[in-house]
């Protein structure tokens, strides 16, 4: 969602992660962002430069997968035109001012996502043919308040592997703590269409076997919510934190491939602005 980022450690995940990885690594970095930056800094219309490191440690939905614990190269670039932060590159449209407190943003997103999964990686996934991962891209749309900032895009699988779509809706308000630390609650929700929960969670006639039922995905909406915080020592340095936790639709819970009905994450990382 280039040359160092997180999209290059993620190998094998489950798609209704894709949003919680978008709102712990991309939220994360606005967070820090606006942090950084006060409102008349005439500097931030300029290009800003950060590089970092994180870890991402998270529990997938499938049946006995342990926790992924992996570290995640950042690279982040921001101006007027894109932002560019873990596996999301946002290219900036024309915002719309409604009052001086609210503003719509828009803009064209691709993500990579590395959802999918190889037969070795769990006994469950025994003859089951690879599901890959790959890009999506899509549009967005972000409406800021004083009282709630509300976050919409739609996304497409542009590499062809699921032929799926999706739709992500997120609520989040951010307190100030100080002139260094910020906090930001959310919650959100994220359809996946039939194509899509088949390809991940679906067992074809193939690949049927006495514990493996065939089953056909349907479309689903998974339900968030988290927390992420940053902690801004100076102007370059930065530690970022998030938690988030994610109710699986019952077209997910379903598949004999799971067995379980949430999935969680936890994200800690550093970074460095030049």
């Amino acid at each position: 969602m280039s040359l160092i980022s997180p999209l290059d450690s993620i190998s094998s995940a489950s798609v209704s992660r894709m949003a919680a990885v978008s709102v712990l690594a991309v939220g994360l970095c606005t967070s820090a962002t606006a942090l950084a930056q006060e409102p008349n800094d005439p500097e931030s219309s300029t290009t800003t430069w950060g590089l970092g490191l994180g870890v991402m440690s998270e529990q997938e939905p499938y049946a006995d997968i342990g926790r992924d614990n992996q570290p995640l190269p950042l690279l982040e670039v921001e101006n007027r035109y894109i932002h560019l932060f873990g596996p999301e590159i946002e290219f900036k449209l024309p915002s719309l001012d409604i009052s001086d407190s609210q503003e719509l943003d828009f803009g064209i997103v691709v993500q990579y996502d590395g959802s999918g999964y190889e037969e070795g990686d769990a006994d469950i996934l025994d003859g089951m043919s690879e599901r890959k991962g790959g890009f999506w891209a899509g549009a967005k749309m972000e409406w800021s308040s004083d009282f709630v900032d509300v976050g919409a895009e739609w996304l497409a699988d542009v590499s062809g592997n699921s032929k799926g779509q999706l739709i992500n809706v997120v609520l989040e308000r951010t307190w100030d703590f100080g002139e260094h630390f910020l906090l930001t609650p959310h919650v959100g929700a994220s359809w996946q269409d039939a194509k899509t929960i088949d390809y991940y969670f679906g067992v074809r006639d193939d690949e049927v076997r006495f514990d493996r039922p065939a089953y056909a995905g349907e479309s689903a909406t998974n339900i968030e919510a988290g927390v992420r915080g940053v902690y801004m020592f100076d102007k370059h340095h930065s530690v970022l934190m998030g938690v988030e936790v994610t109710r699986l639709a019952d077209e997910i819970k379903d598949s004999p491939l799971v067995d379980r009905s949430t999935t969680n994450s936890v994200y800690l990382g550093y970074l460095y602005r030049f």
